[in-house]
């Protein structure tokens, strides 16, 4: 329980993180196309000076506006609404951030004004690409409003405009002469707050002090009344060299409720000339120890808060990574193979098997014949089976068999089954299987294991295929698939199951070394070897003469036609032994897929249409007469988990050549029961041309194969699989019993 549990929280977050994820693309998607808002801003606070030039002018003044607990809308906002003051002027930062998402929150924010609105361009309004927001929104980064009673002048003080151009704009807008008050508004102090901050204000492009005293001098010289900036969370009002500075920062961000950090904003008055400033503190608690409380809790949340979306993503974030680490660190893992011994009580009855596949006849494939076969092989040893596959055209019933109607195309290679089909889950249901066999980590395979759950019956997962070898066929980046998710699908499937069978030791040490701690059983797909010696001599002669009647060494490979299955490389291999005036061959190349059109382009570009000929799909019933007019069988793939199809070429006495890879070195010993090169044109072109030559040698490496392949029959393959299918279900009902024990 504590572990679903835990499984539930982590999906939960990671859902939450998508999902705002997706909603902050969203937002950058659909951008409003509000723009230069601070002309209508400035045309109403205009009209509204102009229309009693002579009268005093009031304004309210707010610096670091980025209130994340509803300060400044629930309180600051309707203060100012009922104070007489005809316009607020925000001293930078009212925004925690240049995101989209904060520029559209602050929109809503502005909207409970009842007043217009001046905004100074500060660092938060600058940051995660914002610039370029508040410019299309709101207009430029540095401007001045001249009105009958004031000069409001506002600095772009976060580096993105040179100081030495708005110095020089300074110089060209204000004359020492003029008897009109100036303010100037930027987003940092040019000096230090009269007390100390817990975190020292912030930086732009006036903190050098050589900067900060060349700006206060020319200030100075042009006659500027006062400078109201933003950057710290302070209240600070002091003369310096004739000019009143006053730093603003009670409207939110890092807030802590004591004496030198509060909530406030500022009530400026002009009236005749002279310039009055009155803070006026806003008490959000009815006591001095609940502002205090107050205070550190609004000073730990805003750390953490900088929009209740971001909130809410950092948590789950922290969540997430906290889960994924415990699971890491904590969780007890099995590196080495489990030895105890899982034996039922039961004694062997047939068991009634229900098999989940992606493919499955008449698509001719590796997973496809597999299944079949084991499918074969439990049923003549009494066992009832019941495979669930994806639909095909040209399919025949075929009893045991459950058919899924399918989705979208109607690729061979790819068949998206409906997962959701009611069908299915009933007459599953109704089978009242004993265990569940999936063949795929995915789609059915995913539903296969849900089944067994509600059904509570064991799952056995046999891995057939290197997924990381179709990276080319799914549409996420190559790299990405292949390095990582294929890989974590894999494990994570595994894990939920109770036995994995794998074909070769090679593959199991995969599946190890990915981190899957399950029991692991090495069982390799079985062959009907008599079948690939029972050749028609009738047949034989007429495959003759259709493909070879020049009486050339016949090459023959089975495979599909994708790029996995490394084609390529072989038929370049073929222009190699044909330059190097090899013995007259010609390859077959058995099997169909997506790569067709692509394929026979290269033979024609490579002029080989003589020496190599695509046969197509050819059924299982007729693959051994054509292995039968065979000299050698040739492989090229290095995509495989079990070389199935060299094991038939071995049973029907053919020698190999192979380029040495998993799936293919467990049944291939070099120079003994076949022939491994490196995935290399030259190496293999040598080893086939070889044999072309040397009977002796080709007589030899197909008696060795024969007596490899004729240990693996199916009938053994199959009465090994069902131990397995015993096992599972002696330690599901040892998990069930330790479980209710405990529960008890």
């Amino acid at each position: 329980m504590t572990r679903k549990l835990l499984a539930f929280v982590f999906y939960a977050n990671l859902a939450v993180i998508l999902v705002i994820a997706s909603y902050r693309l969203y937002l950058l998607i659909s951008a409003p196309n509000a723009s230069a808002l601070l002309v209508k801003q400035i045309e109403e606070i205009e009209r509204v000076a102009e229309a009693k030039p002579g009268a005093p002018l009031a304004l309210a003044v707010i610096g670091e506006g980025n209130n994340s607990i509803g300060v400044l809308e629930q309180q600051i906002i309707p203060s100012i609404n009922a104070s007489g003051a005809q316009f607020l002027v925000s001293a930078g930062n009212i925004v925690s951030g240049g995101g989209e998402d904060k520029y559209r929150a602050l929109l809503g924010t502005l909207s409970h004004l009842k007043v217009p609105y001046l905004l100074t361009f500060g660092e938060n309004e600058h940051e995660e690409f914002g610039s370029t927001r508040f410019y299309q929104r709101f207009g430029p980064h540095f401007y001045s409003l001249s009105l009958p009673q004031v000069r409001l002048v506002f600095l772009d003080a976060t580096g993105r405009t040179p100081t030495d151009w708005q110095e020089r704009w300074l110089r060209d807008i204000l004359k020492p002469d003029d008897d009109t008050p100036v303010i100037i508004f930027l987003g940092h102090p040019l000096v230090p707050p009269a007390q100390e901050t817990l975190f020292p204000p912030d930086e732009g492009a006036w903190s050098e002090p050589e900067s900060r005293d060349r700006l206060l001098a020319l200030i100075t010289k042009l006659g500027v009344d006062m400078v109201v900036s933003a950057g710290a969370a302070t209240f600070s009002d002091q003369m310096i060299g004739g000019v009143r500075h006053i730093l603003t920062g009670g409207a939110g961000g890092l807030v802590v409720n004591d004496e030198a950090s509060f909530y406030h904003y500022l009530d400026l008055a002009v009236d005749k000339g002279d310039l009055s400033a009155e803070m006026r503190r806003i008490n959000t608690a009815p006591t001095g120890l609940a502002r205090r409380i107050e205070g550190i809790w609004f000073f730990i949340y805003s750390l953490f808060y900088v929009g209740w979306l971001n909130f809410l993503l950092i948590v789950s974030i922290l969540v997430v990574t906290c889960l994924y680490l415990y699971n890491r660190l904590f969780r007890a893992r099995r590196y080495y193979p489990d030895y105890a011994l899982r034996t039922s009580k039961l004694p062997h009855r047939p068991l009634r098997i229900v098999m989940f596949t992606n493919t499955y006849l008449p698509f001719v494939g590796g997973v496809a014949i597999s299944v079949e076969r084991l499918k074969t092989g439990l049923e003549r040893l009494g066992h009832e089976v019941l495979v669930v596959a994806p639909t095909y055209d040209g399919q025949t019933d075929e009893q045991g068999v459950l058919r899924v109607p399918t989705l979208g195309g109607r690729s061979n290679l790819i068949r998206v089954a409906n997962p959701i089909h009611s069908g299915t889950w009933r007459t599953v249901r109704d089978f009242e299987p004993d265990v569940i066999h999936i063949h795929h980590p995915f789609w059915l395979g995913s539903l296969g294991l849900r089944m067994a759950r509600s059904l509570k019956v064991p799952a056995v997962f046999t891995y057939h295929t290197r997924l990381e070898q179709f990276a080319h066929a799914i549409p996420l980046p190559g790299a990405l698939f292949r390095n990582v998710i294929a890989h974590w699908l894999v494990r994570r499937f595994a894990n939920q199951c109770d036995e994995i069978i794998v074909p070769t030791p090679v593959t199991r040490d995969y599946i190890r070394l990915i981190g899957v701690d399950r029991p692991v059983h090495v069982q390799p797909t079985g062959v009907e070897t008599a079948r690939f010696q029972a050749s028609d001599k009738g047949q034989l002669e007429e495959l003759r003469d259709r493909f070879n009647p020049d009486g050339r060494k016949i090459l023959v490979t089975v495979s599909r036609l994708s790029r996995e299955k490394n084609l390529d490389f072989m038929i370049a291999a073929m222009r190699k032994l044909k330059d190097r005036g090899a013995p007259a061959f010609r390859l077959l190349i058995i099997g169909e897929g997506d790569e067709r059109r692509h394929l026979t382009d290269i033979i024609r570009d490579k002029d080989l249409t003589s020496e190599v000929r695509i046969v197509g799909a050819v059924s299982g019933d007729e693959i051994p007469n054509y292995l039968g007019i065979a000299d050698i069988f040739v492989f090229a793939s290095v995509s495989e988990t079990q070389g199935m199809v060299i094991l038939e070429a071995m049973a029907a006495g053919l020698p190999v050549v192979a380029v040495n890879a998993t799936g293919v070195d467990a049944f291939v010993q070099n120079r003994n029961t076949g022939i491994l090169t490196d995935e290399d044109t030259e190496q293999w072109a040598d080893a086939v041309h070889g044999l072309l030559v040397n009977a002796r040698d080709r007589r030899e490496l197909a008696r060795a194969g024969l007596e490899k392949a004729q240990k693996h029959s199916v009938e053994a393959f199959s009465a090994a699989v069902a131990e397995i299918y015993l096992a599972a279900s002696a330690s599901h009902e040892i998990e069930r019993v330790s479980t209710h024990s405990a529960r008890s």
